[in-house]
């Protein structure tokens, strides 16, 4: 069920503590895409390698090798067969491949796991733990394929609902336009590059205007002036320590 913008809101509420601790790093909180990709030349565990060719099977192994998404255990598992004999090489793509991919699959679902928990990600963690529980390799593979996007999704319409519980409708126009907009769409996409980049740009839209609006005072000193001045075409983060702190300094 789609969770309603009032019900995002009242949960985000009551943790919007924790964002104003976390908010300046949103980007850095962006999991790193794990090496988890299944080869595309078979569908299922050993299918057609009964029908392939010695030259094909090494052929096969080889492009395993180079694929840079390729896991570590799958690599190894991989270079071990293309040194052994052409019977280690048909056993590892019918058999080993897989469950050297089952171990890189546990080992990716940990990771994600692990910077879950360092963020609060609460559907994340609990579609992660659920995977591992569960234990198969299919339930590896179906949360590192659908279910970590969709549970990522679900925590991140909570942490924008949060931006927008702490927001003030009168200076943050842009990141509520922006919140707004990404929540609207309510993609995964959409929510994380809202999350990763456009609350970023939004705020320092903002904080553009800010700066615009003490430049507009007649009765500002020349130094608050020529700060402002020099920040404005800054960057977002030159701005943003201008209107939390340098403004301040110079005033």
């Amino acid at each position: 069920m789609r969770p309603t913008r009032a019900a995002l809101t009242l949960a985000a509420t009551a943790l919007a503590p924790a964002l104003l601790l976390a908010s300046p790093a949103f980007a850095a909180q962006s999991a790193p895409a794990f090496a988890t990709t299944v080869s595309a030349a078979s569908d299922a565990p050993g299918s057609n390698v009964d029908e392939m060719s010695d030259d094909d099977v090494r052929v096969e192994i080889a492009r395993i090798i180079g694929d840079p998404d390729t896991g570590k255990a799958v690599y190894a598992a991989a270079q071990k067969a293309l040194d052994g004999t052409i019977e280690d090489q048909r056993y590892f793509l019918k058999t080993g491949r897989w469950i050297a991919q089952f171990e890189d699959d546990r080992v990716a679902t940990f990771r994600i796991l692990h910077i879950a928990r360092q963020n609060n990600d609460k559907a994340v963690i609990r579609e992660a733990t659920k995977a591992l529980e569960t234990g198969t390799p299919e339930a590896l593979r179906a949360f590192l394929e659908t279910g970590y996007r969709l549970a990522r999704a679900e925590d991140d319409a909570v942490a924008i609902a949060r931006i927008l519980a702490t927001a003030d409708p009168k200076t943050d126009k842009a990141v509520i336009r922006e919140a707004n907009e990404a929540l609207d769409a309510h993609t995964p996409e959409a929510l994380r590059a809202y999350l990763e980049t456009g609350y970023r740009l939004a705020r320092a839209e903002d904080d553009r205007v800010r700066v615009f609006r003490i430049l507009a005072d007649p009765t500002i000193s020349d130094a608050l002036r020529t700060a402002a001045e020099e920040v404005i075409e800054g960057t977002p983060e030159e701005l943003r320590y201008f209107i939390e702190v340098g403004q301040y300094e110079v005033g």
